[in-house]
């Protein structure tokens, strides 16, 4: 690896000591992959553009304490990998290994982030939902090389005290103003802390962000394209 890439002197993905890998293609655009290591399963979705050219750019997405796939709202992690692979844009989304332990997570997100930039990605946003929004900024932190963006949704603001390390890197934090287990202080709180980005308050919606999928989507449309060809 390059020496302006990272993390190196061992790689992300070279630091799980893989036991084993498993991958199946479950469509034309989608590879169900699996790690296989002393310290739990690694689990990734990789997300493919097929009928358009793949842009140099990818998503990487994780979710909140408990692990999960699908993300927030109605599958927004899915619906967003299916929208941005139509675009060029190829996505990974991460099942840690250990859900709710945050330095284990973030390794995890940033062998997505690896997998990805080795797939071609040159500008990689991370994304990541509650617990995952810390998981995705300290992910950002350590891959400054990698990393162009960070995305956050309902995030807590525990395991973000990092986030002035960002250096003003693109910070998109989405919260519902009646969120039921993590209030949007915490997000106005990481954006604080941070010195730059958006906080984006989601009228009458909770945790989950199950009513906001339009908003978040549109949202994005704007925001990535500026990200990824800055």
């Amino acid at each position: 690896m390059a020496d302006d890439q990272d993390p190196t002197d061992p790689t992300a993905i070279e630091a799980l000591h893989p036991l084993a890998t498993s991958e199946v293609a479950v469509t034309a655009s989608l590879t169900h992959r699996e790690v296989y290591t002393m310290r739990g399963l690694l689990t990734a979705l990789i997300h493919e553009p097929t009928d358009v050219p793949a842009a140099p750019a990818a998503l990487v997405m994780g979710g909140g304490a408990m692990g999960g796939l699908p993300g927030p709202g109605h599958g927004l992690f899915h619906s967003l990998a299916e929208r941005w692979a139509e675009r060029g844009v190829r996505s990974v989304r991460i099942g840690y290994r250990s859900p709710n332990d945050l330095d284990r997570c973030a390794h995890d997100l940033a062998c997505g982030v690896e997998w990805a930039r080795d797939a071609g990605a040159e500008r990689v946003v991370v994304m990541g939902h509650s617990f995952g929004g810390a998981v995705a900024i300290r992910t950002a932190v350590v891959m400054p090389a990698s990393v162009a963006g960070v995305v956050t949704f309902a995030t807590q603001s525990a395991g973000c005290e990092v986030a002035g390390a960002l250096d003003a890197r693109p910070l998109l934090l989405f919260h519902g103003d009646t969120d039921e287990i993590l209030p949007a202080d915490a997000s106005h709180a990481v954006h604080t802390i941070a010195g730059s980005g958006e906080v984006v308050i989601l009228p009458g919606d909770g945790h989950l962000l199950a009513n906001s999928d339009r908003a978040i989507t549109d949202r994005l449309d704007s925001w990535l394209p500026q990200v990824f060809d800055a």
